[in-house]
Protein backbone atom coordinates (compact mmCIF):
# COMPACT_ATOMS: atom_id res chain seq x y z
CA UNK A 1 0.00 0.00 0.00
CA UNK A 2 1.35 3.32 -0.76
CA UNK A 3 0.94 6.46 0.20
CA UNK A 4 1.66 9.20 -1.51
CA UNK A 5 2.04 13.08 -0.55
CA UNK A 6 4.02 16.38 -1.64
CA UNK A 7 5.25 17.62 1.64
CA UNK A 8 2.10 16.77 3.61
CA UNK A 9 1.38 16.89 7.35
CA UNK A 10 1.19 12.45 7.02
CA UNK A 11 4.82 13.30 4.84
CA UNK A 12 7.03 15.15 6.47
CA UNK A 13 5.45 14.89 9.74
CA UNK A 14 4.68 10.89 10.23
CA UNK A 15 8.74 10.27 9.64
CA UNK A 16 10.51 13.18 11.31
CA UNK A 17 7.15 14.12 13.91
CA UNK A 18 7.22 10.55 15.17
CA UNK A 19 11.08 11.00 15.96
CA UNK A 20 11.61 13.85 17.17
CA UNK A 21 7.97 15.44 18.15
CA UNK A 22 4.53 14.26 19.56
CA UNK A 23 2.64 11.34 19.15
CA UNK A 24 3.66 7.67 19.10
CA UNK A 25 3.71 4.21 17.51
CA UNK A 26 2.51 2.08 19.54
CA UNK A 27 4.00 -0.99 21.20
CA UNK A 28 1.94 -3.21 21.55
CA UNK A 29 1.10 -5.21 25.06
CA UNK A 30 4.22 -3.20 26.71
CA UNK A 31 4.25 -0.33 29.09
CA UNK A 32 6.86 1.18 27.72
CA UNK A 33 6.58 2.72 24.16
CA UNK A 34 9.60 2.21 22.25
CA UNK A 35 10.07 3.27 18.30
CA UNK A 36 13.36 1.32 16.73
CA UNK A 37 14.26 3.54 13.69
CA UNK A 38 17.27 2.28 10.75
CA UNK A 39 18.50 5.73 9.32
CA UNK A 40 21.11 5.66 6.20
CA UNK A 41 23.56 8.28 8.25
CA UNK A 42 24.36 9.50 11.78
CA UNK A 43 27.17 11.77 12.95
CA UNK A 44 30.03 10.92 11.09
CA UNK A 45 32.86 13.55 11.75
CA UNK A 46 34.93 11.91 14.00
CA UNK A 47 32.19 10.70 16.07
CA UNK A 48 31.36 13.93 17.27
CA UNK A 49 27.60 14.50 18.21
CA UNK A 50 28.18 18.60 17.97
CA UNK A 51 25.65 20.51 15.90
CA UNK A 52 28.36 22.86 15.78
CA UNK A 53 30.78 20.87 13.46
CA UNK A 54 29.88 20.73 9.84
CA UNK A 55 26.62 19.42 8.63
CA UNK A 56 26.54 17.37 12.20
CA UNK A 57 23.53 19.40 13.03
CA UNK A 58 21.47 17.64 10.57
CA UNK A 59 21.55 13.79 11.94
CA UNK A 60 21.29 15.49 15.15
CA UNK A 61 18.13 16.85 14.73
CA UNK A 62 16.62 14.32 13.63
CA UNK A 63 17.59 12.95 16.94
CA UNK A 64 14.96 15.50 18.74
CA UNK A 65 17.81 16.59 21.30
CA UNK A 66 18.21 19.86 19.76
CA UNK A 67 15.76 22.71 18.51
CA UNK A 68 16.68 26.02 16.44
CA UNK A 69 15.11 30.12 16.83
CA UNK A 70 13.08 28.66 13.73
CA UNK A 71 12.11 25.85 11.03
CA UNK A 72 9.56 25.21 8.46
CA UNK A 73 6.62 23.76 8.39
CA UNK A 74 5.52 21.01 5.30
CA UNK A 75 4.38 24.11 3.30
CA UNK A 76 7.50 25.37 3.43
CA UNK A 77 5.74 28.55 5.85
CA UNK A 78 8.49 29.89 8.74
CA UNK A 79 7.10 28.83 11.87
CA UNK A 80 8.65 29.34 16.05
CA UNK A 81 10.21 27.11 17.59
CA UNK A 82 12.84 28.32 19.87
CA UNK A 83 11.73 32.03 19.12
CA UNK A 84 8.18 33.18 19.48
CA UNK A 85 8.56 36.44 16.60
CA UNK A 86 10.78 38.59 15.09
CA UNK A 87 10.61 42.31 13.70
CA UNK A 88 13.22 44.16 11.53
CA UNK A 89 13.98 47.39 13.16
CA UNK A 90 15.67 48.74 10.22
CA UNK A 91 17.56 47.57 7.39
CA UNK A 92 20.36 46.14 8.98
CA UNK A 93 18.78 44.78 12.25
CA UNK A 94 16.25 42.09 13.26
CA UNK A 95 15.11 42.02 17.16
CA UNK A 96 14.31 38.11 17.89
CA UNK A 97 11.55 37.15 20.94
CA UNK A 98 12.83 34.35 22.36
CA UNK A 99 10.24 31.55 23.92
CA UNK A 100 9.92 31.68 27.57
CA UNK A 101 9.84 28.81 30.08
CA UNK A 102 12.14 26.35 28.21
CA UNK A 103 15.09 24.72 29.88
CA UNK A 104 17.58 22.70 28.46
CA UNK A 105 18.40 19.09 29.61
CA UNK A 106 20.61 19.80 32.30
CA UNK A 107 18.45 22.23 34.00
CA UNK A 108 19.63 25.51 32.84
CA UNK A 109 17.69 28.04 32.00
CA UNK A 110 17.18 29.02 28.10
CA UNK A 111 17.38 32.61 27.60
CA UNK A 112 19.24 35.22 25.68
CA UNK A 113 22.99 34.97 26.73
CA UNK A 114 22.62 31.05 26.40
CA UNK A 115 21.08 31.75 22.89
CA UNK A 116 23.95 34.47 21.94
CA UNK A 117 26.28 31.65 23.30
CA UNK A 118 25.01 29.23 20.75
CA UNK A 119 25.26 31.93 17.85
CA UNK A 120 28.90 33.03 19.22
CA UNK A 121 29.89 29.72 17.98
CA UNK A 122 29.35 29.42 14.74
CA UNK A 123 30.71 33.42 13.99
CA UNK A 124 33.93 32.11 15.55
CA UNK A 125 36.64 32.18 12.93
CA UNK A 126 37.46 28.68 14.50
CA UNK A 127 34.15 26.86 12.66
CA UNK A 128 34.78 25.61 9.29
CA UNK A 129 30.99 26.82 8.39
CA UNK A 130 31.56 30.70 9.46
CA UNK A 131 31.99 32.53 6.46
CA UNK A 132 28.37 31.64 5.79
CA UNK A 133 27.39 33.72 8.52
CA UNK A 134 29.81 36.50 7.85
CA UNK A 135 27.10 38.45 6.90
CA UNK A 136 26.43 39.29 11.01
CA UNK A 137 28.51 41.69 12.42
CA UNK A 138 26.75 41.36 16.09
CA UNK A 139 24.40 39.98 18.22
CA UNK A 140 23.37 41.09 21.41
CA UNK A 141 20.06 41.19 24.29
CA UNK A 142 17.67 44.09 24.90
CA UNK A 143 16.22 42.11 28.08
CA UNK A 144 16.33 38.37 29.48
CA UNK A 145 13.67 37.23 26.39
CA UNK A 146 14.90 39.56 23.53
CA UNK A 147 17.75 39.72 21.06
CA UNK A 148 19.13 41.67 18.08
CA UNK A 149 20.99 40.58 15.42
CA UNK A 150 22.52 43.08 13.32
CA UNK A 151 24.31 42.73 9.80
CA UNK A 152 27.13 44.47 8.15
CA UNK A 153 24.61 45.70 5.52
CA UNK A 154 20.93 44.55 4.66
CA UNK A 155 20.42 40.75 4.68
CA UNK A 156 16.95 39.64 3.64
CA UNK A 157 17.43 36.31 4.39
CA UNK A 158 18.81 36.95 7.79
CA UNK A 159 16.09 35.21 9.77
CA UNK A 160 15.73 32.13 7.60
CA UNK A 161 19.88 31.33 8.38
CA UNK A 162 18.27 30.47 11.94
CA UNK A 163 16.50 27.50 10.21
CA UNK A 164 19.71 25.99 9.69
CA UNK A 165 20.68 22.83 12.21
CA UNK A 166 23.77 24.33 12.95
CA UNK A 167 22.41 27.60 14.82
CA UNK A 168 20.45 24.35 17.45
CA UNK A 169 20.73 26.28 20.26
CA UNK A 170 23.02 24.21 23.36
CA UNK A 171 22.89 24.68 26.71
CA UNK A 172 25.28 27.17 28.00
CA UNK A 173 26.63 24.72 30.81
CA UNK A 174 27.23 21.58 28.82
CA UNK A 175 30.67 20.12 30.19
CA UNK A 176 31.25 18.70 26.24
CA UNK A 177 29.15 18.67 23.68
CA UNK A 178 31.08 16.31 21.10
CA UNK A 179 29.95 12.99 23.53
CA UNK A 180 27.00 14.31 25.69
CA UNK A 181 24.65 16.35 23.93
CA UNK A 182 22.28 18.79 25.68
CA UNK A 183 19.27 20.63 23.83
CA UNK A 184 15.86 21.96 24.07
CA UNK A 185 14.17 19.22 22.31
CA UNK A 186 11.41 16.05 23.12
CA UNK A 187 14.49 13.85 23.71
CA UNK A 188 17.50 13.30 25.62
CA UNK A 189 20.17 11.94 25.32
CA UNK A 190 21.16 8.37 26.37
CA UNK A 191 23.82 6.64 24.58
CA UNK A 192 25.33 6.29 21.15
CA UNK A 193 27.50 4.08 19.38
CA UNK A 194 29.57 5.37 16.64
CA UNK A 195 28.58 4.91 12.91
CA UNK A 196 25.88 2.46 14.69
CA UNK A 197 23.15 3.75 16.61
CA UNK A 198 22.05 6.16 19.41
CA UNK A 199 19.66 5.82 22.08
CA UNK A 200 16.94 8.51 23.49
CA UNK A 201 14.58 8.75 26.13
CA UNK A 202 11.41 11.27 26.17
CA UNK A 203 12.01 14.90 28.19
CA UNK A 204 9.33 14.82 30.98
CA UNK A 205 9.94 18.47 31.17
CA UNK A 206 9.37 19.47 27.29
CA UNK A 207 8.40 22.86 26.95
CA UNK A 208 5.70 21.78 24.17
CA UNK A 209 3.31 19.07 23.61
CA UNK A 210 4.07 15.87 25.78
CA UNK A 211 6.32 13.49 23.54
CA UNK A 212 4.32 9.82 23.85
CA UNK A 213 7.33 7.90 22.64
CA UNK A 214 9.27 6.35 25.97
CA UNK A 215 12.33 5.43 24.13
CA UNK A 216 13.50 5.82 21.13
CA UNK A 217 16.84 3.70 19.45
CA UNK A 218 17.71 4.83 15.94
CA UNK A 219 20.11 2.62 13.77
CA UNK A 220 22.48 3.86 11.47
CA UNK A 221 23.30 1.67 8.43
CA UNK A 222 24.40 2.50 4.95
CA UNK A 223 23.45 -0.65 3.57
CA UNK A 224 20.08 -0.32 2.17
CA UNK A 225 19.08 -4.06 1.48
CA UNK A 226 20.11 -4.18 5.25
CA UNK A 227 17.90 -1.43 6.43
CA UNK A 228 15.35 -2.65 4.19
CA UNK A 229 15.37 -6.43 5.44
CA UNK A 230 15.06 -4.61 9.34
CA UNK A 231 12.26 -3.34 7.95
CA UNK A 232 10.77 -6.36 6.88
CA UNK A 233 11.53 -8.61 9.58
CA UNK A 234 10.10 -6.16 12.47
CA UNK A 235 13.57 -5.55 13.84
CA UNK A 236 12.85 -1.53 13.25
CA UNK A 237 9.52 0.36 13.01
CA UNK A 238 10.34 2.58 10.50
CA UNK A 239 13.43 2.54 7.52
CA UNK A 240 14.46 5.64 5.39
CA UNK A 241 15.39 4.84 1.97
CA UNK A 242 14.66 1.51 1.70
CA UNK A 243 16.00 -0.29 -1.05
CA UNK A 244 14.68 0.73 -4.19
CA UNK A 245 14.44 -2.78 -5.88
CA UNK A 246 12.23 -3.61 -3.18
CA UNK A 247 9.72 -1.12 -3.92
CA UNK A 248 6.73 -3.27 -5.37
CA UNK A 249 7.33 -6.00 -2.83
CA UNK A 250 6.86 -3.64 0.07
CA UNK A 251 4.07 -1.52 -2.08
CA UNK A 252 2.15 -5.03 -1.99
CA UNK A 253 2.66 -5.93 1.13
CA UNK A 254 -0.54 -4.82 3.66
CA UNK A 255 1.43 -4.85 6.46
CA UNK A 256 3.39 -1.92 5.23
CA UNK A 257 3.33 1.41 4.45
CA UNK A 258 5.23 3.23 1.99
CA UNK A 259 5.72 7.24 2.02
CA UNK A 260 7.17 8.39 -0.80
CA UNK A 261 7.84 12.00 -0.87
CA UNK A 262 10.06 15.07 -2.76
CA UNK A 263 12.74 16.08 -1.26
CA UNK A 264 15.07 19.22 -1.76
CA UNK A 265 17.89 17.21 -2.81
CA UNK A 266 19.28 17.67 -6.75
CA UNK A 267 21.57 15.75 -8.87
CA UNK A 268 23.72 17.49 -10.94
CA UNK A 269 27.12 17.86 -12.15
CA UNK A 270 30.13 20.60 -12.22
CA UNK A 271 31.56 21.19 -15.14
CA UNK A 272 34.96 22.42 -14.77
CA UNK A 273 34.99 25.97 -17.05
CA UNK A 274 38.14 26.96 -16.23
CA UNK A 275 39.24 24.31 -18.46
CA UNK A 276 39.21 24.24 -22.48
CA UNK A 277 37.12 23.37 -23.86
CA UNK A 278 34.63 23.23 -21.22
CA UNK A 279 34.75 27.46 -21.11
CA UNK A 280 32.64 26.87 -24.25
CA UNK A 281 29.06 27.36 -23.46
CA UNK A 282 28.00 25.12 -26.33
CA UNK A 283 30.37 22.19 -25.11
CA UNK A 284 28.45 22.63 -21.42
CA UNK A 285 24.72 22.90 -23.75
CA UNK A 286 25.61 19.72 -25.72
CA UNK A 287 26.99 17.94 -22.48
CA UNK A 288 23.37 18.61 -21.18
CA UNK A 289 21.59 17.62 -24.20
CA UNK A 290 23.30 14.10 -24.51
CA UNK A 291 22.05 13.01 -21.08
CA UNK A 292 18.59 10.96 -20.98
CA UNK A 293 17.51 12.40 -17.61
CA UNK A 294 14.62 9.90 -17.91
CA UNK A 295 16.51 6.82 -18.60
CA UNK A 296 18.41 7.98 -15.53
CA UNK A 297 15.85 8.12 -13.45
CA UNK A 298 14.26 4.90 -14.61
CA UNK A 299 17.38 2.85 -14.56
CA UNK A 300 19.85 4.27 -11.73
CA UNK A 301 17.00 5.58 -9.42
CA UNK A 302 14.71 2.47 -10.85
CA UNK A 303 11.62 4.53 -11.34
CA UNK A 304 10.79 5.45 -8.14
CA UNK A 305 13.62 7.31 -6.38
CA UNK A 306 13.58 10.78 -8.37
CA UNK A 307 12.23 12.21 -11.08
CA UNK A 308 14.16 14.09 -14.03
CA UNK A 309 15.30 17.83 -13.16
CA UNK A 310 14.82 20.65 -14.81
CA UNK A 311 16.95 23.64 -12.95
CA UNK A 312 18.73 23.40 -9.97
CA UNK A 313 15.60 24.08 -7.72
CA UNK A 314 13.20 20.95 -7.48
CA UNK A 315 9.19 21.78 -8.09
CA UNK A 316 8.70 21.96 -4.29
CA UNK A 317 10.80 24.88 -3.46
CA UNK A 318 8.70 27.61 -3.64
CA UNK A 319 11.61 29.79 -5.08
CA UNK A 320 12.11 28.10 -8.32
CA UNK A 321 11.61 29.29 -11.63
CA UNK A 322 11.25 25.58 -13.48
CA UNK A 323 8.02 26.85 -15.48
CA UNK A 324 9.98 29.52 -16.78
CA UNK A 325 13.26 28.25 -17.88
CA UNK A 326 14.20 25.89 -20.89
CA UNK A 327 14.89 22.48 -19.64
CA UNK A 328 17.40 20.73 -21.65
CA UNK A 329 15.58 17.73 -23.68
CA UNK A 330 17.60 14.06 -24.64
CA UNK A 331 18.65 15.98 -27.78
CA UNK A 332 22.09 13.88 -29.03
CA UNK A 333 21.85 15.53 -32.74
CA UNK A 334 21.80 19.36 -30.98
CA UNK A 335 24.21 17.90 -28.99
CA UNK A 336 26.33 17.04 -31.74
CA UNK A 337 25.62 20.40 -33.76
CA UNK A 338 26.43 22.28 -30.82
CA UNK A 339 29.96 20.41 -30.10
CA UNK A 340 31.04 20.63 -34.17
CA UNK A 341 30.62 24.53 -33.68
CA UNK A 342 32.54 24.68 -30.67
CA UNK A 343 35.29 22.42 -32.72
CA UNK A 344 34.54 19.00 -31.31
CA UNK A 345 33.43 17.14 -34.78
CA UNK A 346 32.95 13.43 -35.42
CA UNK A 347 35.51 11.04 -37.12
CA UNK A 348 35.00 8.24 -39.18
CA UNK A 349 35.28 5.93 -36.44
CA UNK A 350 32.07 7.74 -34.51
CA UNK A 351 33.98 9.03 -31.98
CA UNK A 352 34.60 12.46 -31.15
CA UNK A 353 37.58 14.62 -31.39
CA UNK A 354 38.83 17.57 -30.21
CA UNK A 355 42.17 19.29 -31.37
CA UNK A 356 43.03 16.27 -33.53
CA UNK A 357 42.76 13.59 -30.00
CA UNK A 358 39.81 11.68 -28.71
CA UNK A 359 37.13 14.65 -26.71
CA UNK A 360 37.58 12.53 -23.26
CA UNK A 361 35.34 13.41 -20.34
CA UNK A 362 36.46 12.61 -16.66
CA UNK A 363 33.25 11.81 -13.81
CA UNK A 364 34.41 12.10 -10.32
CA UNK A 365 32.06 11.17 -8.21
CA UNK A 366 31.87 9.45 -4.41
CA UNK A 367 29.75 6.42 -3.00
CA UNK A 368 28.48 8.28 -0.14
CA UNK A 369 25.04 8.48 -1.78
CA UNK A 370 24.67 5.08 -3.48
CA UNK A 371 23.31 5.43 -6.73
CA UNK A 372 25.99 8.23 -7.59
CA UNK A 373 27.90 5.43 -9.02
CA UNK A 374 25.21 3.92 -11.07
CA UNK A 375 24.15 7.18 -11.97
CA UNK A 376 27.44 7.82 -13.49
CA UNK A 377 27.74 4.69 -14.92
CA UNK A 378 24.33 5.85 -17.33
CA UNK A 379 25.70 9.02 -18.00
CA UNK A 380 28.91 7.50 -19.40
CA UNK A 381 26.74 4.83 -21.44
CA UNK A 382 24.97 8.01 -22.82
CA UNK A 383 27.83 9.90 -23.54
CA UNK A 384 29.57 6.99 -25.25
CA UNK A 385 26.69 7.01 -27.63
CA UNK A 386 27.37 10.02 -28.95
CA UNK A 387 31.20 9.21 -29.05
CA UNK A 388 32.63 10.69 -25.63
CA UNK A 389 35.37 8.94 -24.50
CA UNK A 390 34.27 8.57 -20.93
CA UNK A 391 35.86 7.73 -17.61
CA UNK A 392 34.36 7.49 -14.23
CA UNK A 393 36.38 7.70 -11.22
CA UNK A 394 35.28 7.18 -7.83
CA UNK A 395 37.10 8.92 -4.88
CA UNK A 396 36.17 10.40 -1.51
CA UNK A 397 34.89 14.00 -1.38
CA UNK A 398 38.56 15.40 0.43
CA UNK A 399 39.72 14.10 -3.00
CA UNK A 400 37.43 15.89 -5.43
CA UNK A 401 37.67 18.87 -3.86
CA UNK A 402 40.97 19.06 -3.78
CA UNK A 403 41.29 18.38 -7.47
CA UNK A 404 38.21 21.04 -7.73
CA UNK A 405 40.11 23.47 -5.95
CA UNK A 406 43.08 23.14 -8.60
CA UNK A 407 41.30 22.82 -11.36
CA UNK A 408 42.05 19.04 -12.53
CA UNK A 409 38.80 17.83 -12.85
CA UNK A 410 36.44 17.68 -15.60
CA UNK A 411 33.00 17.23 -14.42
CA UNK A 412 31.72 15.88 -10.50
CA UNK A 413 28.58 14.51 -9.68
CA UNK A 414 27.45 15.32 -6.64
CA UNK A 415 23.89 16.14 -4.32
CA UNK A 416 23.15 18.93 -2.93
CA UNK A 417 20.30 19.44 -0.24
CA UNK A 418 20.02 22.63 -2.27
CA UNK A 419 17.39 24.87 0.03
CA UNK A 420 18.81 23.75 3.67
CA UNK A 421 17.69 26.76 5.13
CA UNK A 422 14.34 27.64 2.53
CA UNK A 423 15.76 30.29 1.09
CA UNK A 424 16.99 30.71 -2.41
CA UNK A 425 20.36 32.65 -1.65
CA UNK A 426 22.38 29.63 0.30
CA UNK A 427 22.73 28.11 -3.15
CA UNK A 428 23.05 30.71 -5.27
CA UNK A 429 25.52 33.26 -3.74
CA UNK A 430 28.15 30.09 -3.53
CA UNK A 431 27.65 28.81 -7.02
CA UNK A 432 26.52 31.23 -9.12
CA UNK A 433 28.41 34.92 -7.88
CA UNK A 434 31.57 35.21 -9.48
CA UNK A 435 33.01 35.23 -6.18
CA UNK A 436 31.14 32.58 -3.87
CA UNK A 437 32.78 29.58 -3.02
CA UNK A 438 32.05 27.07 -5.46
CA UNK A 439 31.75 29.33 -8.58
CA UNK A 440 34.98 30.68 -8.00
CA UNK A 441 36.88 27.33 -7.23
CA UNK A 442 34.96 24.32 -8.56
CA UNK A 443 33.30 26.27 -11.44
CA UNK A 444 35.26 29.38 -12.66
CA UNK A 445 32.07 30.70 -13.47
CA UNK A 446 31.56 34.24 -13.91
CA UNK A 447 28.76 36.66 -15.14
CA UNK A 448 28.64 40.27 -13.98
CA UNK A 449 24.54 40.47 -14.71
CA UNK A 450 24.35 37.48 -12.48
CA UNK A 451 26.24 39.20 -10.16
CA UNK A 452 24.09 42.21 -9.91
CA UNK A 453 21.43 40.32 -9.40
CA UNK A 454 22.16 38.28 -6.86
CA UNK A 455 23.79 41.12 -5.05
CA UNK A 456 20.72 42.90 -5.19
CA UNK A 457 18.33 40.01 -4.33
CA UNK A 458 20.31 39.40 -1.08
CA UNK A 459 19.27 43.17 0.01
CA UNK A 460 15.44 42.68 -0.89
CA UNK A 461 13.22 42.69 1.32
CA UNK A 462 9.98 42.24 -1.19
CA UNK A 463 9.08 39.14 -1.48
CA UNK A 464 7.78 39.41 -5.18
CA UNK A 465 10.43 41.81 -6.49
CA UNK A 466 13.09 38.86 -4.67
CA UNK A 467 10.92 36.30 -6.93
CA UNK A 468 11.60 37.98 -10.12
CA UNK A 469 15.57 38.61 -9.66
CA UNK A 470 15.81 34.68 -8.99
CA UNK A 471 13.95 33.65 -11.71
CA UNK A 472 16.29 36.25 -13.87
CA UNK A 473 19.11 34.39 -12.38
CA UNK A 474 17.55 30.65 -13.08
CA UNK A 475 17.09 31.71 -16.44
CA UNK A 476 20.32 32.91 -17.28
CA UNK A 477 22.14 29.89 -15.92
CA UNK A 478 20.30 27.44 -17.70
CA UNK A 479 21.53 29.05 -20.98
CA UNK A 480 24.76 29.52 -19.47
CA UNK A 481 24.73 25.97 -18.62
CA UNK A 482 26.84 26.17 -15.32
CA UNK A 483 25.80 22.94 -13.80
CA UNK A 484 24.41 19.86 -15.33
CA UNK A 485 21.06 19.47 -13.53
CA UNK A 486 20.12 15.87 -13.36
CA UNK A 487 17.36 14.77 -11.12
CA UNK A 488 15.42 15.38 -8.24
CA UNK A 489 15.63 12.82 -5.18
CA UNK A 490 12.43 11.15 -3.79
CA UNK A 491 12.62 9.52 -0.49
CA UNK A 492 11.09 6.23 -0.36
CA UNK A 493 10.41 5.22 3.67
CA UNK A 494 8.85 2.49 5.03
CA UNK A 495 6.83 1.79 7.78
CA UNK A 496 5.60 -1.10 9.42
CA UNK A 497 3.17 -2.17 10.38
CA UNK A 498 0.90 -0.15 9.11
CA UNK A 499 -1.99 0.21 11.66
CA UNK A 500 0.43 1.91 14.04
CA UNK A 501 1.21 4.64 11.58
CA UNK A 502 -2.67 5.22 10.74
CA UNK A 503 -3.56 5.10 14.18
CA UNK A 504 -0.25 8.06 14.80
CA UNK A 505 -2.17 9.73 11.67
CA UNK A 506 -5.37 9.84 12.97
CA UNK A 507 -4.92 10.37 16.59
CA UNK A 508 -2.01 13.45 16.28
CA UNK A 509 -3.32 15.42 13.04
CA UNK A 510 -4.83 18.08 15.04
CA UNK A 511 -1.77 18.49 17.60
CA UNK A 512 0.66 18.23 14.40
CA UNK A 513 -1.20 20.95 13.01
CA UNK A 514 -1.62 22.99 16.06
CA UNK A 515 2.64 22.55 16.39
CA UNK A 516 3.56 23.33 13.39
CA UNK A 517 1.29 24.87 10.84
CA UNK A 518 0.93 28.88 11.51
CA UNK A 519 -2.86 30.60 12.12
CA UNK A 520 -3.80 30.91 8.32
CA UNK A 521 -4.03 34.74 9.50
CA UNK A 522 -0.16 34.68 10.13
CA UNK A 523 0.49 33.49 7.01
CA UNK A 524 -1.49 36.20 4.89
CA UNK A 525 0.27 38.80 7.38
CA UNK A 526 2.28 41.76 5.63
CA UNK A 527 3.12 43.60 8.61
CA UNK A 528 6.70 44.66 9.48
CA UNK A 529 6.16 42.53 13.36
CA UNK A 530 5.45 38.87 12.57
CA UNK A 531 4.52 37.20 15.53
CA UNK A 532 4.44 33.33 14.84
CA UNK A 533 2.45 31.97 17.12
Amino acid sequence: MTLRMKLSLACTAVFFAIIICTGCVQTEDSEEKVLRVALTTGPDTGGSLDPSISWEGWPMRRTGIYETLFSYDENMNLQPELATGYKQLNDTEWEIQLRRNVTFHDGTIMEADAVISSINRILDPSNSRSSEYSFIKNVYKTDDYTIVVETNESYAPTIFMFTDTIMSIVSPNAENLDTEPVGTGPYRFVSFEPGASIELVKNPDYWGEAPKIDRIIIQYSKDAAARTLLLKSGDVDITRDVLQSEYATLEADPDTNIVSKETLRTYFMYINEGKAPFDDVRVRQSLNYAIDRQEIVDTALEGVAGSPAVGIFPDIMPWNANDKIEAYEYNPEKALELFAEAGITQGSDGRLYYNGKPFTVEIQTYTKQSVHQPMAEVIAAQFEKIGITTIIKIAETNSISSDAAAGKYDLALYSWGVAPVGDPDYFMYSHFLSTGTYASTWLRYSNPQVDEWILEARAETDEEKRAELYDMIQEQVQNDAVLVCIAYKKEIDGLSPISRVLRFIQTNTRSLQRKWNLPEELKNERQNYRTLE
